[in-house]
């Protein structure tokens, strides 16, 4: 792939990358050039992503434009794995870190499954904390050694509408989201003055497997998306990402929130 491409000499990490906004997001950035570390705790899945991306998009100085680090994206050996990957095989630290590992789950605080809060809050915050700490720490090492200004660095976060804009009827997974948005807008303010970008990204409907997962009706949701459709889809929220991570160094989109036309609330 050209050198001429806009993410050429990147690596980025994204994390839940196994279906969904998380596939789509890696093979984007794939096809601008950038050489990818896919997490997912499905192997399987992630094996043949990253199949695919070597395939289409082909190596990098005679080696895999993708590689695989399997695992619980809020487990700390996962990610440190994730972290240390890029220089193992690449030779170079990632600049490009995409948090998008997540979980959903139906009905509000009064109506939703107790069992599965610990799990989500677990996911969807400790998870995306973790990483940003960790990644966090990395980036301002690597900040420390070159000038930002000719460095585009980026900590992508994906959040939801829900985490704006509360609903009664997902207000557990809301809550989660909400949390997201606190992480991302600190982070933003502790590392941009070193030229870390942190951007939040804020998808209302994406169809993907993700409804199955949270346990929505199946028949309620999809009236749902009936009534605001076309709803979006993961290329929608990938095309958003690529645009962020390949402005100018100095370029900060910190926030974005992404709803189908028709889609009035939340």
């Amino acid at each position: 792939m050209s050198n001429q491409t806009p993410l050429y000499g990147r690596v980025a990490i994204v994390t839940g990358a196994s279906a969904g906004i998380g596939q789509a997001i890696a093979l984007d950035l794939a096809s601008k050039g950038a050489r990818i570390v896919l997490n997912a705790r499905r192997e399987e899945r992630i094996d043949e992503l990253a199949q695919r991306i070597n395939d289409q998009f082909g190596a990098v100085d005679g080696k895999p434009r993708a590689i695989c680090v399997p695992g619980d994206a809020s487990d700390d050996s996962t990610i440190d794995a994730m972290l240390k990957a890029p220089q193992d095989h690449f030779g170079i630290t990632s600049d490009l870190v995409v948090a998008n590992a997540g979980r959903g789950l139906d009905g509000s605080v009064m109506t939703s499954d107790m069992d599965q809060w610990e799990s989500m809050l677990k996911t969807n915050i400790l998870g995306v904390a973790k990483l940003i700490r960790k990644a966090g720490t990395q980036l301002l090492d690597l900040q420390a050694n070159r000038d930002w200004t000719n460095h585009p660095t980026d900590l992508v976060i994906l959040g939801s509408t829900v985490g704006r804009h509360i609903s009664p009827f997902s207000s557990m997974y809301g809550c989660t989201k909400f949390a997201v948005n606190s992480l991302a807008e600190a982070a933003r303010r502790e590392l941009g003055p070193s030229g870390i970008r942190v951007s939040l990204i804020e998808p209302a409907i994406v169809k993907s497997e993700f409804q199955d997962k949270a346990g929505y009706d199946p028949e309620g949701f999809g009236k749902v998306m009936d009534k605001f459709g076309p709803v979006l889809i993961p290329e929608d929220i990938a095309r958003s990402i690529s645009f962020i991570v390949t402005q100018p160094a100095n370029v900060h989109i910190c926030d974005i929130v992404i709803r189908p036309t028709r889609q009035d609330y939340p």
